[in-house]
């Protein structure tokens, strides 16, 4: 006898159904809380300090802060020719007031920063200017000082007044504003920040290059011995993270200097008559950044190449392929994620070096990094140091991108 068939319990199934639903908001509410600080932190020790090196970059609010009605004033003035008497009264009111409260300084040094020379000029007007001023104001300022009758002081002072600027970015890019307002290339001797940028591109790519043609053979040899031994090797790898940057930098002097051991081994040894100099140049530069840096390079193609099976190579060679053939076509492309991975990190770090090219480099071998804590340590132009870490940014993210497209976003990770 055929057993009887149950009905479809619809009730339950929903019940059922819910009850997955509410145990997948569940799970999901518990990865987001486990993400939470992760996702706080990265906001705010990196996207925010990012967002306000951007915002410092085009800020323009010196004389909007110190001297608001004059500010507001030159606003609202058109830009044509000379201001009228009016907005002349409040500028100097504001540039009077500004002097005794002590606060006139950051205004002149933003108006230094693109005329060199009207800092002492417009601290000496603030300085001779009257209590109150009878008659016509403009006349008065320019019985202090005659560039008050240029037409270019007061549409200077008009672009200050705005909140924002692209002076920063534009000298960045070896750019400046004419008189008319239209953008166009800085003297030659002033035009220095785009080649500083390419030395730091070229001085980057050429230490990730030495740091993969020395890291790959290290790596292979360690891939290929026994794990306790590579372990064991890996040590001498890892050493130089156990050692100062500054102390390893300075070594690099002591050891590079035309009477340092180098130069005697390679003089004893006949391969030189005389010392060599390879410090505090272009030279010392290179051979101290690729030394801190090898490390970076070894660690990726170490873990990638541990993880190729042993077998491939040998069944390769079984097949009839020559060693280097079997190299070249069944071990080099398993690589390419570890090679991928190192070079971006190495490239990525030493566009950002400091303290190695200081130390060990001469005057013409400073990478960008050193002229962005130039500004912010001793001239304390953070507008223009934000104005280079983010053309640093944008040319970094560019050659990430155009990186990931040619490669591929899947070889950069190590899996």
């Amino acid at each position: 006898m055929a057993a009887a068939s149950t009905p479809v319990d619809t009730v339950g199934l929903a019940e059922i159904g819910r009850a997955t639903r509410r145990a997948g908001r569940r799970r999901q509410w518990k990865a987001f809380g486990l993400t939470l600080p992760l996702a706080a932190f990265l906001l705010v020790f990196f996207l925010l300090p990012i967002f306000g090196m951007l915002q410092l970059a085009v800020s323009n609010a010196e004389l909007g802060e110190v001297m608001p009605d004059a500010a507001a004033a030159l606003g609202a003035w058109d830009g044509d020719g000379l201001p009228d008497g009016e907005t002349a009264r409040t500028v100097a009111a504001d540039l009077r007031r500004a002097f005794e409260a002590r606060a006139l300084g950051e205004v002149a040094a933003r108006l230094n920063n693109e005329v060199p020379g009207y800092r002492s000029m417009l601290m000496g007007t603030a300085r001779k200017l009257p209590e109150t001023i009878e008659g016509d104001a403009l006349a008065a300022l320019a019985d202090i000082d005659p560039v008050w009758r240029e037409p270019s002081l007061w549409r200077l002072l008009k672009r200050t007044a705005a909140p924002y600027t692209d002076l920063y970015l534009l000298q960045a890019l070896d750019l400046e504003r004419g008189a008319g307002g239209d953008i166009r290339r800085r003297p030659a001797e002033q035009a220095v920040y785009l080649d500083i940028l390419w030395r730091t591109l070229e001085i980057s790519l050429f230490v990730t290059l030495a740091c993969l043609v020395l890291a790959y053979p290290l790596a292979y040899k360690l891939a290929s011995l026994k794990e306790k031994h590579a372990n064991l090797l890996m040590i001498f790898v890892l050493l130089p993270f156990w050692t100062s940057l500054l102390v390893r930098s300075a070594a690099w002097i002591v050891l590079l200097q035309r009477e340092g051991p180098i130069n005697d081994g390679l003089i004893w040894l006949g391969l030189i008559d005389t010392p060599l100099s390879m410090v505090f140049n272009r030279t010392g530069v290179l051979i101290a950044m690729t030394h801190v840096l090898l490390p970076f390079m070894v660690l990726p193609l170490y873990a990638v190449m541990r993880g190729i099976p042993k077998a491939h190579m040998r069944a390769a060679k079984s097949l009839g392929a020559p060693p280097f053939t079997a190299f070249r076509r069944v071990f080099l492309p398993q690589t390419l994620p570890g090679i991928g991975a190192g070079a971006l990190l190495v490239f990525i770090l030493s566009i950002g070096y400091y303290i190695t090219p200081a130390l060990v480099g001469g005057a013409n071998d400073q990478m960008i990094s050193y002229f962005i804590a130039f500004f912010t340590l001793q001239t304390v132009n953070w507008g223009m140091a934000a104005a280079l870490a983010s053309v640093l940014l944008v040319a970094v993210l560019a050659l990430y991108l155009v990186y990931a497209r040619v490669v591929g976003i899947d070889k950069v990770g190590m899996g």
